[in-house]
């Protein structure tokens, strides 16, 4: 039975291609409930980096201990199909249970005042570690099926190869059509389904082939010599494959532009290459007759791939001659987006799918138990994994910047090679023999680690402000500042005429352009203007501090909380846009709080006259948060009676039906709303949506009598300098009401939590500029004058009635 070519019990062999596709099946539905889960528990927890990095460590914390303690506590007497059958029928049930059991999590949540790190963690212990426990005692499981040989040792990387191969499907099934169609529960129940099938089908299975338990129980410490090294390489080796995959992915979301698509589309090409290498590894494990060496020479091979994939990303791809814009069809640039991913991240994810069934020939011994032999393996490289995915991006990327962190990874893979080769190269020491040829193989090899590690570009300042779009902006702009923080990569850049931009998630998000500071400043100035007595405001998103600085010289707002996700944004724009925002970050009746808005909102009893809300474009992932009818109740929740909301949409970068998404779910939680449009060269350019819970009534006269005392002076100072000299011309830029667009809106999709519609409508346009046409559509819908929005004298309403009719004629 110890013969290389030995199979695994033979009445089954001929059921193993099926137990294959059983695990692609399982592949698919796991990676399906990862993308959902982590959306449902970021609507609780948050959407910061320390949320995400509790999501995850908690995921893969939970597929570490079930890998790890499935086989010391289930017997090996049990049929490991039917084990197998009933973690995947609880996998399935533990599916539905978080889906119908969220809002449940979300009300706890909120009662016992979450909003620490401990609170988070728990939240997602409780709801995370029971599924994936499952989902990592599954290949532990099976793996009993087979024995401990070179042949049986290969079938358990295929089966690792094909649920990695089902995770690709999952990955991009789910990304590209059931969240972009349909939305989380249908997403959920075609995981369930599969789970169930699966389940089904390996009872089926588990009755046609019979089991013949262990005479006795296998025992754990037989190991193959040094194999304790092999468990701490292949936990490095884990360290460095997640480490990579986060930093890798923000990288290449500046490339390609952080959508919802981007990450599916990344995470799609790693598992494509993790599944690649671990079909090679264990066809390579059951030929070879030193496995410890092909794992060693893995993770030396690894020091160029990640050399290779720091070179593609921050030297070579940011001057590809590519300008996004060129096609109106966005699923040409999903194409171009994967070739390029795949471009940067194959070589070293092959290697790493590679390292995994090479690690479990290397410490695998004739009679082991196997699913104790498979538990520890992947057990040890799901802690390197959590560990890698944890610190990477909450350490250091933002305490050692993607260039260093690049570097220590690929020390660390010289070490793990090390940690391996060295005792290949010693050869027999009984014998005192040295293996001079591996010997010098291996100097060579590591001298060429440490030049790779010297070969690490810096990161270009130009992908960080111009992301998808910095080819075409070479040598056009000086960039001033640019930094990594903890959840986003910010700039700020001038141009020749003096314009100063600020950038966020790769793109510029405010600047001094007049049409950008209209914009910015009708926001914060509408926000304070209409309630009556707003003394106390919130601003989501600090971005410029442009809108939040216009609110802050409000003279009746007394205090004002910013809520900002990223801590570097506060610090840059106080020092680059003081003189644009009034030294907003500075101004003592000013707080800033570092969190996500929504996770703010939900985590406060604070109550708000004013609340205006700029956060970051809607194709960017996890923003239509902010955007959903959910997250609008929340805010109005916040409401003071009175109290006034606003809302920035954007009409560039986007499409039709996303901008109708924006304004048809403000207009359904905010019924008594009012769009006010923003020009440029008479074309449509953004928008700015008021709601109130109350109906709303503007005092045209009053407005005018504000604006004209010396306590408003700065504020009418303030709309001067971006066009408006007088509270008339103001409100001239009124572009309709819910009654004027609902024909318009009538084939809206609303973007409710449960769908986050908006953010793969949104990821549809990010490269389309169709802001004239957008706004000229719309307003076509708002060509009466809204009679019963305004008051005041008739003089003043005829003025006004005017300024309306001027502004439609120049549109």
């Amino acid at each position: 039975m110890n013969d290389r070519n030995t199979a695994v019990i033979d009445p089954s062999r001929k059921y193993l291609p099926l137990l294959l596709l059983l695990f692609v099946g399982s592949g698919c539905a796991a990676l399906i409930y990862e993308v959902v889960w982590f959306q449902l528990l970021q609507l609780v927890i948050g959407s910061s980096s320390v949320s995400l990095g509790v999501l995850l460590g908690t995921f893969m914390g939970g597929m570490c201990l079930g890998s790890y303690l499935l086989p010391r506590y289930v017997s090996a007497k049990e049929h490991p199909l039917k084990v197998y059958a009933v973690l995947e029928s609880g996998i399935g049930l533990m599916g539905l249970i978080l889906l119908f059991g969220m809002p449940l999590v979300n009300s706890i949540y909120i009662w016992i005042g979450g909003g620490h790190v401990a609170v988070r963690a728990i939240v997602a212990a409780v709801c995370l570690l029971p599924p994936t426990f499952m989902m990592g005692a599954t290949l532990p499981a099976v793996a009993r099926w087979v024995q401990t040989t070179p042949t049986g040792v290969a079938w358990l990387g295929y089966f690792y190869g094909g649920n990695i191969g089902g995770a690709v499907i999952g990955s991009l099934v789910a990304g590209f059509y059931l969240l972009r169609v349909y939305d989380m529960a249908i997403a959920t129940y075609v995981a369930v389904a599969l789970n169930f099938t699966v389940a089904g089908l390996g009872l089926l299975l588990a009755r046609m082939t019979p089991h013949t338990p262990p005479k006795t129980e296998a025992a754990p410490a037989r190991l193959a010599p040094g194999a304790r090294t092999i468990y701490v390489a292949i936990a490095i080796s884990g360290f460095t494959a997640l480490a990579a995959q986060v930093l890798w992915t923000r990288l290449l979301s500046l490339s390609f532009g952080a959508t919802a698509y981007t990450f599916a589309l990344i995470l799609g090409g790693f598992l494509t290459g993790l599944g690649i290498g671990s079909s090679l590894g264990a066809g390579i494990a059951r030929t070879t007759d030193n496995p410890r060496a092909a794992l060693g020479w893995c993770q030396m091979l690894l020091c160029g791939a990640l050399a290779w994939a720091a070179y593609m990303l921050m030297a070579s791809m940011p001057h590809w001659p590519i300008n996004p814009q060129i096609s109106s069809d966005p699923w040409f640039n999903f194409q171009l987006d994967m070739v390029r991913c795949l471009w940067v991240v194959l070589p070293g994810a092959i290697l790493w799918g590679a390292s995994f069934p090479l690690a479990l020939a290397a410490v695998a011994a004739p009679g082991q138990d196997p699913g104790r032999l498979v538990g520890g393996v992947y057990a040890a490289n799901t802690v390197g994994a959590i560990v890698g995915s944890v610190l990477s991006g909450i350490v250091l990327v933002v305490y050692l910047g993607s260039h260093t962190a690049q570097q220590v990874l690929i020390v660390m893979s010289a070490l793990s090679a090390l940690m391996v080769l060295a005792p290949v190269a010693a050869g027999d020491s009984s014998r005192g023999r040295l293996e001079w040829g591996p010997m010098f193989l291996l100097i060579v090899a590591t001298a060429g680690a440490g030049l790779l590690v010297r070969s690490v570009p810096e990161l270009p300042k130009l992908l960080v402000a111009y992301g998808r779009y910095s080819a075409t902006w070479e040598g056009l702009t000086n960039i001033i500042y640019a930094a990594e923080g903890l959840n986003a990569s910010v700039a700020v850049s001038e141009t020749s005429n003096g314009v100063r931009n600020y950038h966020n998630a790769g793109k510029v998000q405010a600047s001094s352009e007049p049409q950008d500071m209209r914009l910015q400043r009708m926001l914060g100035h509408l926000t304070h203007l209409i309630p009556k007595a707003p003394t106390n405001a919130l601003v989501i998103g600090c971005g410029a501090g442009v809108t939040a600085g216009a609110v802050s010289i409000g003279p009746r707002v007394k205090s004002m909380t910013i809520a900002e996700i990223e801590p570097l944004v506060p610090a840059s724009v106080s020092k680059y846009f003081g003189d644009h925002n009034y030294n907003v970050v500075d101004n003592p009746k000013v707080k800033v709080h570092i969190d996500d808005a929504r996770h703010f909102l939900l985590t406060t009893d604070q109550k708000f006259d004013a609340i205006t809300s700029d956060p970051l474009d809607p194709w960017v992932k996890g923003a239509a948060t902010l955007y959903t009818v959910e997250f609008f109740e929340i805010v109005k929740k916040h409401l003071n009676p009175g109290g006034v909301v606003t809302l920035f949409v954007q009409l560039y970068e986007s499409n039709t039906e996303a901008v109708k998404s924006e304004i048809g779910t403000f207009f359904k939680a905010f019924p008594n709303s009012v769009v006010w449009g923003n020009t440029n060269n008479g074309q449509g350019y953004d928008l700015v949506l008021m709601g109130q819970v109350e109906p709303i009534k503007i005092n045209v006269d009053e407005m005018e009598a504000k604006l004209q005392t010396q306590e408003f002076a700065q504020i009418a100072q303030s709309l001067r300098e971006i066009g408006f000299n007088s509270a008339t011309e103001l409100f001239a830029t009124y572009a309709g009401q819910p009654s004027d667009l609902a024909p318009w809106l009538a084939d809206v999709q609303i973007n409710y939590d449960r769908n986050l519609r908006l953010q793969y409508l949104a990821g549809m346009g990010l490269n389309l500029y169709q802001s004239g046409p957008i706004y000229a559509e719309m307003i076509s819908y708002a060509t009466k004058f809204p009679d019963g929005l305004f008051t005041g004298s008739p003089e003043k309403l005829q003025e006004l009635r005017q300024a309306f009719d001027r502004t439609r004629n120049v549109r």
